[in-house]
């Protein structure tokens, strides 16, 4: 899942100054849908639906937005998804959770009390792409622990699932891969800021086009990621097991 990706942000979608090759296989050889809305403009709100399955008017914490990073809303998320938890476990699935969780933080929240058996991620909204070590001030956790890694965000979180699938070839497991990118646009692949916004040149094709190039990093990088899981997938024999969603939690920033 996409944070902040915009419906013609990938090239089977309408993208046109940039391709994503393995997204557009995902469309091609499954679906593609063009009427599958978000059901909110915002982060914790969405990810409160999804991961609940319920409408997140009718949780509190789906009414919190932002969530900021002392908030301690009401456990509704941490109860809704308890059956979920329950069932998968009964019928034999291990739940795993990578990247985003922007559903509450320590120590009354998070991914492990809310059902998940496995967290490597970050639990507020973002976090910088490279400095996110464990004295940064949002860190990166295995569990529950703050960690030290080096590498880009997205490498970091692709890195994860696609080791778990090989590693727990013999049991079934339902993960979700909850990318940062290409939210915040400001720091892209290459670690270069990028996008002059004057309103003197903000309408030029030039500006647009050098505006586009941190995206463009960002969401192909995005596409390869999702391309490497897929080959290993195919490659430990999983495959043909399994069910592959790519998609965003909401539209396109405006500041984009």
């Amino acid at each position: 899942m996409a944070d902040d990706l915009g419906y013609a942000d990938v090239s089977s979608y309408g993208a046109r100054d940039y391709t994503t090759p393995n997204v557009d296989r995902l469309a091609l050889e499954g679906l593609r849908f063009t009427q599958a809305y978000s059901n909110s403009a915002n982060c914790s709100p969405t990810r409160t639906a999804l991961i609940t399955g319920r409408y997140q008017m009718r949780l509190p914490l789906g009414l919190e937005e932002p969530l900021g990073d002392t908030a301690r809303p009401a456990s509704a998320c941490r109860l809704a998804t308890r059956p979920c938890r329950r069932s998968s476990r009964k019928a034999g699935y291990g739940t795993t959770l990578v990247g985003k969780w922007h559903l509450g933080y320590l120590p009354d929240f998070s991914p492990l009390k809310s059902g998940y058996d496995h967290f490597f991620g970050i639990f507020g909204g973002s976090a910088d792409y490279f400095n996110h070590g464990s004295k940064s001030p949002i860190p990166l956790y295995e569990q529950e622990v703050p960690v030290d890694r080096i590498g880009y965000m997205t490498n970091l979180l692709a890195s994860v699932p696609c080791r778990r699938s090989s590693a727990t070839h013999a049991r079934r497991r339902r993960s979700c891969s909850a990318c940062t990118s290409p939210r915040r646009t400001g720091l892209g692949r290459t670690g270069r800021r990028g996008g002059n916004r004057s309103a003197s040149t903000a309408t030029s094709a030039t500006s647009m086009a050098a505006r586009r190039r941190p995206m463009r990093r960002m969401v192909q990088s995005l596409d390869a990621i999702s391309g490497a899981c897929c080959r290993r997938s195919t490659s430990t024999g999983l495959a043909r097991d399994t069910i592959v969603i790519f998609t965003s939690d909401t539209a396109a920033s405006v500041s984009r």
